[in-house]
């Protein structure tokens, strides 16, 4: 399996931001983490981030034809993009929304989430362990699928 983890704008300043929300491991120790799941998993990872919605939709379309499933944190494009539900709709690869808060019980405007119109489910509020619920959910939809 072929994995491709998103993730938008500041999540590379987990560590550093609002740690009251995000807590204070790093963004690096996040991908330390994806990578050990993924290395158990015997899942081909790699890893992308942005702060810039178009680099983001590039990444998605980029991933067409070379990556079975997509694990995405849009962060603040989550409420704002119809660019990235396009994207993922276009590419009609398999993915799963990730969000390291639980955004339902933050600010209204947060409630909403354009990604999770093309997304297979949503993981909210489980912090670092959400995106191994992601991952290994789409393993088991690839392997049933």
């Amino acid at each position: 399996m072929k994995l491709l983890v998103i993730n938008g704008p500041n999540i590379n300043f987990l560590g550093i931001r609002e740690k009251e929300i995000y807590g204070t491991q790093t963004y690096d120790s996040l991908l330390e983490y994806i990578r050990n799941i993924c290395g158990k998993e015997n899942i081909d990872v790699s890893f992308f981030q942005s702060n810039h919605e178009g680099a983001i939709v590039d990444a998605i379309q980029d991933a067409y034809g070379k990556t079975d499933a997509i694990v995405i944190n849009p962060a603040a494009y989550t409420h704002t993009s119809v660019a990235i539900l396009d994207a993922l709709k276009a590419v009609s690869i398999p993915a799963v929304e990730v969000h390291l808060s639980d955004v339902s019980a933050r600010e209204e405007f947060r409630r909403l989430s354009y990604v999770s119109l093309a997304c297979l489910k949503t993981v909210k509020g489980k912090g670092f362990e959400g995106y191994r619920d992601a991952i290994l959910f789409l393993k088991e939809y690839l392997r049933e699928k």
